[in-house]
């Protein structure tokens, strides 16, 4: 089984190649610094086809991890990945970052609240319970402080988001790279639930100006 995975979530682009059965192995790697991603990725992943001597029609799927993070970045990764799936008959397979940020916990019990930095005094949160999502949302740090009350770990990757939720003593980690999402992947392969092209989004958990500016921010229900 071959899989392509990319991910221009983050400050730096990733892509990986990946072959095995049961448990993907990380055969070739590349990273996409700054903003190059909107400009190289599509090239790199020909180059990097190439030079493995695959072709796109062998793969057993296209992953992408579409978002939360930059809106270019997620925009840029998950067009290019839409094409190549589009391109070559390949199934797509959309994974959320913060997904790959809780499962840097590893075997925890319990669940495990991912945070990423939103700007505007905001973050990214989702509860994770192993591989399954619980609940993402765009929430305010007093927001993310209630709706991790009851988890066992905290997971974050950026050095701000950790200073500013040290209340909750979280666990700063590397951010997600492109080879995180082969396990959530090969689970969805196995289980035949791959994303519709046409139909699939970017995951921006972004609140448009209306709702920030019109509805208080106690509004929104801690996760239980």
């Amino acid at each position: 089984m071959r899989l392509l995975s990319i991910d221009t979530c983050g400050a730096v682009g990733t892509i990986a190649l990946a072959e095995g059965e049961g448990e993907a192995r990380v055969v070739a790697a590349e990273s996409l610094p700054g903003r190059s991603a909107s400009e190289r990725l599509v090239a790199v992943v020909r180059e990097m086809m190439k030079a493995a001597r695959w072709r796109l029609d062998e793969l057993a799927a296209i992953v992408v991890v579409h978002g939360p993070g930059s809106f270019t970045g997620v925009r840029v990764g998950l067009s290019a990945a839409k094409g190549l799936s589009e391109a070559s008959r390949v199934g797509l397979i959309a994974v959320s970052r913060l997904a790959l940020l809780a499962a840097a916990a590893g075997d925890v019990s319990g669940q495990v609240c991912a945070v990423l930095d939103a700007g505007r005094e905001e973050f990214y949160c989702g509860l994770y319970k192993g591989m399954r999502c619980v609940r993402e949302a765009l929430l305010s740090s007093e927001e993310v402080v209630a709706a991790a009350a009851d988890v066992s770990t905290v997971m974050v990757c950026e050095a701000g988001v950790a200073k500013a939720l040290e209340s909750l003593m979280p666990r700063l980690v590397g951010e997600p790279i492109a080879g995180d999402a082969l396990p959530f992947a090969l689970e969805r392969i196995a289980a035949g639930e791959f994303d519709d092209v046409a139909t699939v989004d970017a995951n921006y958990l972004r609140r448009t100006d209306a709702e920030i500016f019109a509805k208080p921010k106690n509004d929104v229900k801690a996760a239980k």
